[in-house]
């Protein structure tokens, strides 16, 4: 098998692999990996794609091997995350080969770390096949741990851990060491297979008995864990009203009287009575220009919250000084600044508790460099100017519970998120605007990553969404009730209260670190004895490549 695959890249007259075929099968593997992400989201291209690349890098220049670990992640992104462009093109003034140009950056940035992943592991297989291949996922954890610390402009959208993690036993591993456990999983069963492919060390009976081992064990755990995760009863229902506002980029003086129907019909749907006796009620992020500080809004919001008799949240756009300025210093046209926030009304209307978002979206919401200022107006003038929250708050409602709400775009970031768990939460409510997005695959994604979080923590996530995907997640990764896509309506989503403490709530990403650890550690051991371009790559790897077909 290893040999028939391995003569892809064979040349005549044994002359050594051609970059170019490098070259090829690094981006294809890239673009295959997206297979995972879009579509039917066919997690099995996340347990091969990064074996192909590896097998791609072994025996490779250095500088050859850096570059397929930047095509590969350049394809990558441009085939899962497409709608960047289309969100950038409709929404943000931003004309369409402008908004391709920034997936391209996008993908040449995360190309620079995939390229560092590429050039450590072809370092390390310059000592030994072996080495590279137990180090692989070590530092495949390591690039998506940078990934989602990068200053600025981190991304870690689309992590290969996610991958894996629709299966509902394997999404457990979550609970232990966030979702770099499951990348840590996938990158290590990719490895396995390039390690049976590629190694010359072991004789090729051994390499298929583990190569069918580690599928035997792969399909039972997929088959068999998901029994054993158990099912947990809802004690209380939230009423989850999806809005459905079209998307704008400005709102008129009098967006109120053109939109009394629309606010009648949601707060009718607010209110419907219902035998499941929803006892929360959550309107998403959405694009109106709700705010507590606006009258119309507040006297609304509050008579609704009197009416439903239970605790409302709704975002808006909140209005404040930034700290440490007076308010006697302030105008609005000049020091008052937004926040994308969340309010929460008691019972009595009055709103009692507010969450501002902390991490705001580059480009969207805030500009990440102020130094580009100019350049980036010059290209469109839809450039958010959001301050950032500071606090990770946790709601205390009446009756002793407690909850935490986040934001939109913040819920692909783990380490973040385990905070609020950390600090008291007992639910989480995730409200976000994904209809930016379009009908594009983003908001499958969304949910999918969001999902995550919820294990990660054992804690129950509502997620209410202005136009759809809106739904209850429980904390083991059910999920309940998503309503239609682009409608407006509301549903009663089940949810419930939890305490309990995970091990990555407590320690956070432990498992990250270890694994930058290890990687820098086996890195090191690579500048010990024999230098780069002294050890064995070249002769272990292309006999492999450049071996006759029969020869398997």
């Amino acid at each position: 098998m290893s040999r028939a695959f391995a003569s892809f890249f064979r040349s005549p007259a044994g002359t050594p692999t051609p970059d170019s075929f490098r070259y090829v099968f690094a981006a294809l593997s890239g673009a295959a990996l997206s297979f995972s992400f879009t579509g039917l989201y066919l997690s099995v291209y996340s347990y091969v794609c990064i074996g192909i690349l590896l097998i791609v890098l072994f025996g490779a220049k250095p500088r050859v091997a850096f570059f397929c670990g930047g095509l590969h992640m350049l394809f990558f992104i441009i085939t899962s995350v497409p709608w960047i462009a289309d969100v950038l093109a409709e929404h943000g003034g931003v004309p369409k080969i402008a908004g391709w140009g920034l997936v391209v950056l996008i993908g040449l940035y995360l190309g620079l770390l995939c390229g560092g992943f590429a050039w450590c592991v072809n370092r390390l297989a310059q000592r030994s096949i072996v080495l590279a291949c137990i180090g692989a996922p070590f530092l495949w954890v390591t690039l998506e741990f940078v990934r989602e610390h990068f200053p600025e402009i981190s991304f870690p959208w689309g992590l290969l851990g996610y991958a894996p993690s629709s299966n509902l036993g394997l999404l457990q591993i979550t609970t232990l060491t966030g979702i770099y456990g499951l990348s840590f999983f996938a990158a290590a069963i990719n490895a396995i297979f390039a390690w049976c492919d590629a190694s010359t060390e072991t004789p090729v009976r051994t390499r298929v008995t583990v190569l069918i081992s580690t599928l035997v064990l792969l399909l039972a755990v997929v088959l068999i864990a998901p029994r054993f995760v158990p099912t947990l009863p809802a004690n209380h229902n939230a009423r989850a009203v999806q809005l459905n506002f079209p998307e704008v980029n400005d709102y008129p003086a009098n967006w109120y009287q053109r939109h009394e129907e629309d606010l009648k019909e949601i707060e009718q749907l607010s209110l419907e009575p219902s035998a499941k006796h929803p006892d929360f009620l959550i309107w998403p992020e959405t694009p109106a220009p709700f705010s507590f500080e606006d009258a119309r809004f507040l006297n609304r919001a509050s008579q609704i919250g009197v009416k439903f008799g239970h605790p409302f949240l709704a975002g808006s756009i909140e209005w404040r000084p930034l700290p440490g300025t007076s308010a006697g210093q302030t105008t609005i046209s000049h020091t008052l600044v937004p926040y994308n926030s969340a309010v929460l009304v008691d019972p009595n209307g009055r709103a009692v508790f507010t969450y501002d978002k902390i991490h705001l979206v580059p480009f969207g919401e805030y500009e990440p460099f102020p130094l580009i200022h100019r350049v980036v107006k010059s290209v469109s003038s839809e450039i958010g100017g959001f301050a950032k929250g500071t606090k990770f708050g946790v709601a205390h409602l009446p009756d002793g519970y407690s909850f935490s709400a986040f934001i939109c775009y913040e819920a692909i970031y783990p380490g973040e998120i385990r905070h609020f768990a950390a600090n008291g939460a007992q639910l989480f409510v995730n409200i976000s605007n994904d209809g930016w997005f379009g009908h594009s695959a983003a908001a499958e994604q969304h949910l999918r990553m969001a999902r995550v979080r919820a294990v990660e923590n054992r804690r129950w996530m509502l997620r209410v969404t202005n136009s759809g995907i809106t739904a209850s997640v429980d904390p083991y990764g059910r999920i309940f009730a998503p309503m239609p896509r682009d409608v407006r309506a509301a549903a009663d989503l089940p949810y419930d209260y939890r305490t309990d403490m995970t091990l990555y709530t407590r320690f956070g990403d432990w498992f990250a670190w270890l694994c930058v650890i290890v990687s820098a550690i086996l890195l090191a051991t690579t500048f010990w004895g024999n230098t780069a371009g002294e050890g064995i790559a070249i002769p272990v790897v292309e006999p492999v490549l450049n071996a006759p077909v029969a020869a398997a």
